[in-house]
């Protein structure tokens, strides 16, 4: 059973997006902020987290931010657990953005299912 970090703020959009995952066998767990999404991945099993869902706007710290962090933090999966942007903006210069910053696919809202699940499936398989 893979398992995910959705780091999006507790709105409806998450609710449907950890739905969504649990319909296919994810186990989701959810943070409020990029912060807790960073506690959340330190203090976790090494290969606990199949992916992490970043959403790029949140509050205290942004997904961009969030992602060079965990990319940083001494742990054994910090630099190779899948990082998934999550964004309204789609525009070059934000793909690129989130690229950049450490993250590995950036998927623009409202999420597609089929991209999500292609997505998830594509890059877990890599690790």
């Amino acid at each position: 059973l893979d398992k995910s970090l959705l780091d999006i703020r507790g709105n409806i959009n998450a609710e449907i997006e950890k739905h969504l995952l649990e319909m296919v066998g994810f186990s989701v767990d959810t943070a409020r902020n990029g912060v807790d999404a960073i506690q959340a991945f330190t203090v976790s099993k090494v290969g606990e987290y199949s992916a992490i869902l970043m959403d790029i706007r949140m509050p205290f710290m942004d997904g961009l931010e969030a992602t060079r962090t965990i990319r940083q933090i001494k742990k054994q999966d910090a630099g190779s657990v899948p990082i998934i942007a999550m964004s309204a903006n789609a525009f070059a210069e934000d793909i690129e953005k989130s690229i950049n910053s450490g993250m590995n696919a950036h998927l623009s809202k409202p999420i597609e299912p089929e991209i999500l699940y292609r997505t998830l499936h594509e890059l877990i398989r890599k690790q």
